[in-house]
């Protein structure tokens, strides 16, 4: 039987290394990163779904003179979306041997921090990879991120519960082009013009541009020394970035890096959400754990929550023509 005072060791090591884990999981990517710094990340307390409302109408205005009739029937303005509740956790384990043989408050300690620090290294790595998938990985528990939200083909699929191909549903889809010719230092220019003009709405407009590997290198390429503008202080927290037309443009790619190489993802991040439950953002669950036929003790870090959206008519997507 393991010692239960190393239990508690580990047990406080591990909740005292959680209060930070869900800041640190925003903070490593970048796209992650904005929503934070903008108050997107926001926590539910229950619910089997989590709801956006949207706002894809306009009331009427009416010009009149003298006694004209004003027609009062309200118009419908308003729907929501539904996005399902999806749950990850990351295992944190350790033998009685392993605590036997490491001996010593120091050590333990020691020992205990190396396996969190896994489980934090795990958890940021995963959730970066999730932001940029479709929500079918892992027989469909995956959170729905870019690739479903702002789609390949938004005329088709089902997202937050609505639609996309039935008529009416319209304002619930995004910016989809393919370029014409491959996307090069001579043209990469002129289609990302196009897509920003076509996502700007009065003062709306993209704030971000997302980018794996060839287009961010292609667009970096097109720029003369002078035009090299970055954001500081996503540089300061370690995110390669250029400028367009005030957006951030930033790469996600490389070894590790998640976003697919022949997109360019022009996200307006107000419209964009991580959504938590208050009750697992990267928090331990649960009490003490010790499995029933092992000398071991284990804690479970625990998220649940889904990406979501309230506007899909200002996100856009550009993807390089394929060989």
């Amino acid at each position: 039987m393991a010692n239960l005072n190393y239990g508690d060791v580990f047990t406080t090591t591990l909740e005292d290394r959680t209060r930070h884990l869900a800041d640190n999981v925003s903070k490593n990517n970048a796209l992650l990163k904005r929503l934070h710094d903008k108050g997107k990340i926001r926590t539910i307390s229950g619910g089997s779904k989590i709801l956006e409302e949207l706002e894809y109408g306009e009331g009427d205005l009416v010009w009149y003179s003298g006694y004209d009739n004003i027609d009062y029937a309200p118009k419908q303005l308003f729907t929501a979306a539904e996005f399902d509740l999806k749950l990850c956790a990351v295992p944190v384990a350790i033998s009685g041997e392993d605590m036997l043989k490491n001996a010593g408050d120091e050590q333990i300690i020691n020992l205990f921090e190396k396996r969190i620090d896994n489980a934090v290294k795990t958890m940021k790595n995963q959730m970066s990879k999730a932001i940029y998938g479709d929500g079918t990985g892992s027989s469909g528990k995956e959170i729905g991120g870019l690739q479903l939200l702002v789609a390949d083909a938004p005329e088709t699929g089902t997202v937050g519960g609505i639609n996309r191909a039935t008529s009416g549903n319209e304002f619930w889809r995004n910016k989809a082009t393919k370029a014409a010719a491959a996307l090069s230092t001579d043209n990469i220019r002129s289609a990302m013009d196009d897509m920003y003009i076509s996502l700007c709405r009065g003062t709306d407009k993209p704030d971000i541009i997302v980018a794996g590997d060839k287009l961010y290198s292609v667009y970096e390429q097109s720029l003369t020394s002078l035009q090299r503008f970055t954001d500081p202080k996503l540089a300061e927290s370690g995110f390669a970035t250029l400028k367009y037309k005030g957006a951030d443009v930033f790469f996600d790619g490389g070894q590790g890096g998640n976003c697919p190489e022949d997109k360019m993802y022009f996200l307006n991040s107000d419209y964009i959400y991580l959504r938590p439950h208050k009750d697992r953002d990267m928090k331990v669950i649960g009490g003490e754990r010790m499995s029933v036929n092992q000398d071991a003790l284990y804690k479970i870090i625990g998220w649940a929550g889904n990406m979501t959206m309230s506007n899909a008519a200002l996100q856009g997507v550009l993807i390089d023509k394929t060989e």
